[in-house]
């Protein structure tokens, strides 16, 4: 049933709400790493502090094997995943509800009451299906589309890729349009439409939206998407394609600037608020009377979106003088009924089964007849080496180590019959020397030490090969025994110098416009500089910033923001050893 929430302090009835949260989590598993997901014992506590009675995750990154049952299946919800078909850890939607809904499905392209695929689509609507994208579930009073739409994701390094995944993204919104489009105008249905939709409503809604529209020539709306998003409300001053939804939380602050929901984390970009708004809450008119309010949580951390929200009143009174009360029209109105069957409740998986089912009639009768004389029975675990024996074993390493002449094998301790019983349940091991040889051209930590006592070391380690011992770890207690030779020549105070300069602490460089110490970051990007560290101006990112001159014109810097100073750490390291060269 549904849990309405109560206002905090108040005890008036008339108080009460119903609460519809989306956000883009940004991968299920990410969740328990801030604060204060991570002082939480079990998902559905998560669940319940958000505080809301329809949950709607987008981006899970997960799949139907990889998710765990707490996860899967809490006890307070009823739970609906959609994830991708090939592609694992990507994508993926989900929707936690307390009020069960009437039916459920993962398709923008079911076909169950019409065909929604009238409208010619570049690209085959089963594909854009395939990733995961959409969960509608059907609560009688409205129909609930939870969806996460593509990325352009242009990447500048593949530009047929980039414009392949453009395609596939306009085919998606055109789908999603028409579905929506059927429900409303084919089903006489109310619709909701929450989730990620990768899109700006309008020109506040993006930290640079101001410098796009100075630039003219189509400007803001130049980008289809947005023209997409803003023909779609039907209360948008600019709307020219008929839209049928309205965006709520908009219609509530319709002068708030910055009420962005997802930032670049990688700049640093949510301290600055420098942003824009693409998770959104659309509903069709009739459903305005229901709600209550409607807001942003940029203050909820855990992902590079925040949630949004909607409330919903417990009850209403119609223009026709009705009094309608909000459980008696939402959901499921039987007392514990079944949620529709994609539910996760109905995955063969999750579902509890006995013992006894595991095994069949023969196997049953050969478990319970296991007598304690069996050899299942007597099967003992292999006993460790005693400490006497490794002691004795180092004193061997020690004493072949310091003998000059020659060294002899250290011959490997004979296995206990224990162990031999492993080794034969278990199949064939392969041995110590193939297993501790290393591979052709490989070195050892041996040829690194060029002494002669060095080298008769690396000889025994070598010809000891069929020990259980490792080569490495031999030499290692040969050196920690030997003594240590005083060295024939002084050090070299020039020398000593530059090692001092190489191995000190590198010191942050001045960023060339506001002369400020520079921040270190490292390359995290797959490629031949990952793990390199570079400087970077260390004021954050916001409208106008620098991002060079090939991606910002000079009279929109504004130099109250970040600059576009770069220098490699390997760059400022190498200056630093010159300039103590020249001292």
């Amino acid at each position: 049933g549904i849990h309405f929430i109560l206002s905090e302090g108040d005890c008036d009835s008339s108080l009460l709400f119903m609460r519809i949260i989306t956000w883009n989590i940004n991968g299920i598993r990410t969740i328990p790493k801030y604060h204060p997901w991570n002082a939480m014992k079990t998902h559905e506590d998560v669940l319940n502090h958000l505080g809301a009675d329809i949950i709607c995750f987008q981006e899970m990154k997960s799949s139907r094997s990889a998710l765990p049952k707490a996860t899967a299946l809490p006890p307070s919800y009823h739970s609906f995943f959609s994830f991708p078909t090939h592609k694992t850890g990507y994508s993926g939607v989900g929707v936690y509800t307390r009020p069960t809904p009437l039916s459920a499905d993962d398709r923008l392209s079911s076909t169950r009451d019409v065909d929604p695929t009238s409208a010619p689509l570049d690209v085959d609507a089963q594909v854009l299906d395939s990733e995961g994208r959409t969960l509608i579930l059907d609560f009688g009073l409205f129909v609930l589309v939870n969806v996460y739409c593509p990325s352009d994701s242009a990447s500048q390094a593949d530009p047929e890729r980039d414009a392949e995944r453009f395609r596939f993204k306009m085919a998606f919104h055109q789908l999603l349009k028409e579905r929506v489009r059927q429900l409303v105008h084919l089903q006489g249905r109310e619709v909701v439409v929450v989730g990620d939709l990768n899109a700006c409503a309008d020109v506040i809604d993006h930290a640079e939206g101001a410098l796009i529209e100075a630039r003219g020539e189509g400007g803001f709306w130049e980008y289809e998407p947005r023209k997409w998003l803003r023909d779609w409300l039907v209360d948008s001053s600019l709307a020219v394609g008929g839209g049928c939804l309205v965006d709520v939380v908009r219609k509530f602050w319709p002068e708030r600037k910055a009420m962005y929901t997802c930032w670049n984390t990688k700049m640093s970009a949510r301290a600055s608020n420098y942003g824009s708004r693409i998770d959104y809450i659309l509903v069709t008119p009739g459903l305005l009377p229901w709600i209550k309010a409607a807001d942003i949580q940029p203050d909820v951390k855990g992902s590079d979106h925040c949630p949004v929200y909607i409330d919903l009143h417990d009850q209403i009174t119609l223009e026709s003088g009705v009094f309608v009360k909000l459980a008696d029209v939402l959901g499921n109105p039987e007392p514990g009924a079944e949620p529709p069957r994609l539910a996760a409740k109905f995955w063969e998986e999750h579902r509890q089964r006995g013992v006894d089912t595991f095994f069949g009639k023969a196997g049953t009768k050969q478990v319970v007849a296991l007598k304690k004389d069996s050899p299942v029975a007597e099967m003992k675990a292999p006993s460790a080496s005693p400490p006497e024996d490794i002691a004795k074993r180092e004193r061997d390493i020690l004493q072949s180590s310091s003998s000059s002449s020659s060294c002899l094998p250290i011959a490997a301790k004979s296995p206990s019959p224990a162990s031999t019983a492993k080794r034969k349940r278990n199949g064939p091991t392969p041995s110590s020397s193939s297993s501790k040889r290393p591979k052709n051209g490989q070195p050892t930590l041996a040829s690194f030490f060029g002494s002669k006592s060095a080298s008769a070391s690396q000889s025994s380690v070598t010809h000891s090969s069929e020990s259980t011992i490792d080569s490495d770890y031999q030499l290692a207690v040969a050196l920690s025994a030997a003594e240590s030779v005083p060295s024939s020549s002084p050090p070299n105070p020039h020398t000593a110098r530059a090692w001092t300069t190489i191995l000190a602490p590198l010191e942050p460089p001045r960023c060339s416009v506001h002369d400020e110490p520079a921040k270190v970051m490292t390359v995290n990007k797959p490629g031949p500089n990952r793990g390199k560290t570079f400087f970077v101006c260390s004021r954050p990112v916001g409208p106008g910033y620098d991002r060079g001159r090939a991606e910002r014109l000079r009279e929109e810097v504004d130099p109250r923001w970040k600059c576009d100073f770069f220098r490699w750490a390997a760059d400022v390291r190498a200056e630093m050893v010159r300039k103590e060269k020249d001292k």
